[in-house]
C-alpha cells in the first residue's frame, strides 16, 4: 500500500537563493526545507537572513552575506558552500530590485539603471557563472532565475528593470545552449504582480489592492512561484532546459480592453 505522504521532491539536494531573507525568496527557502533540500541564503540583508535560518533551522538553512554585484563575494559564498555541504544541486537567481517609475525616458538617470542592471542581470550572470563552476565537473545541476513578466511584455515596469528581466531570459537560454552537455538545466520563471514590499512600492499599492487577472476569482502569490521553482529543480523536469516559465494566469495572451474574450473583472 502506498505511504499517504508524499515524497520529499528535492531529498539529499543542497540550493542556494539569493535574496532568500524575505519575499519571494524567503518563500521559496521555506518550500525548499519542505522538500527535503538544505539551503544557503545569499543577501546583504543580515538580520532578515539569520531570522529565517532560526525560524527553519540552522541545521537546515544557512545565511551568507554576499552582494550578487560583487564576483568576490558570490565567488567566496559559493566557496562557502561548497565546503559546507560538499555540493551544489540547485541555484535560485532571485535577489533584484527595481528603480522609480519614472514615464519618461528622459527623466531616467543613467546611474539607477546601470544600479538596477548590476543587481538584476549582472548579479544573475555572477550567480549562474560560479554555479556552473561547480556545477560543471558533477555534469548535474538546475540554474533558475526568477525574471518577471516583464520580460516578455513592455510598459508595465521601468525601462531599466524591463531591460533586465529581458536580460536575464536570453542569459538563460544561451547559458543552456552551453550547459546542455554537461547535464545542467538553466530555466527562468516570470511571475505577474504579487503583493510583496517590492511590487507594493514601486506600484504604490497597499496589500489590499488587486491587479487584472484574467483567471477569475484567483490571486497569485510567492508560493505560487516557489511551487514552480520546486518543480524546476526537482528531478521531475528533467528534460526542461532553455524555458522561460510564465506564471500570469493568462495575462500576457489577451488584451482584457479589446477582443472577442475582452471582459470586465
Amino acid at each position: 500500500m502506498a505511504s499517504s505522504a508524499a515524497k520529499p521532491r528535492l531529498e539529499n539536494k543542497v540550493a542556494i537563493v539569493t535574496g532568500g531573507s524575505q519575499g519571494i525568496g524567503k518563500c521559496i527557502v521555506r518550500s525548499f526545507v519542505q522538500h527535503g533540500a538544505k539551503v544557503v541564503i545569499f543577501d546583504v540583508k543580515d538580520e532578515l537572513g539569520e531570522l529565517v535560518c532560526q525560524d527553519l533551522g540552522v541545521d537546515l538553512v544557512s545565511f551568507v552575506h554576499c552582494d550578487v554585484t560583487l564576483e568576490s563575494d558570490v565567488e567566496n559564498a559559493i566557496n562557502t558552500t561548497i565546503a559546507r555541504h560538499g555540493q551544489l544541486d540547485i541555484m535560485v537567481n532571485n535577489a533584484g530590485i527595481i528603480d522609480e517609475a519614472k514615464l519618461s525616458i528622459l527623466d531616467n538617470d543613467k546611474m539607477d539603471f546601470e544600479r538596477v542592471i548590476g543587481v538584476n542581470l549582472t548579479g544573475v550572470f555572477l550567480g549562474t557563472k560560479h554555479a556552473a563552476r561547480m556545477m560543471i565537473p558533477k555534469c548535474n545541476g538546475s540554474i533558475i532565475t526568477i525574471a518577471s513578466v516583464a520580460s516578455i511584455t513592455g510598459g508595465g515596469a521601468s525601462h531599466a528593470y524591463t531591460s533586465s528581466k529581458h536580460g536575464v531570459v536570453g542569459l538563460a537560454k544561451n547559458v543552456a545552449a552551453e550547459l546542455g552537455k554537461y547535464q545542467i538545466r538553466v530555466n527562468c520563471i516570470s511571475p505577474y504582480v504579487i503583493p510583496t514590499p517590492l511590487a507594493l512600492k514601486f506600484f504604490h499599492m497597499d496589500e489590499n489592492s488587486s491587479v487584472y487577472s484574467n483567471l477569475k476569482g484567483k490571486k497569485i502569490g510567492p508560493q505560487d512561484i516557489a511551487n514552480a521553482t520546486i518543480f524546476l529543480a526537482s528531478d521531475e523536469s528533467e528534460y526542461i532546459s532553455g524555458h522561460n516559465l510564465v506564471i500570469d494566469g493568462g495575462y500576457s495572451v489577451l488584451n482584457p480592453a479589446f477582443g472577442l474574450f475582452s471582459w470586465t473583472p
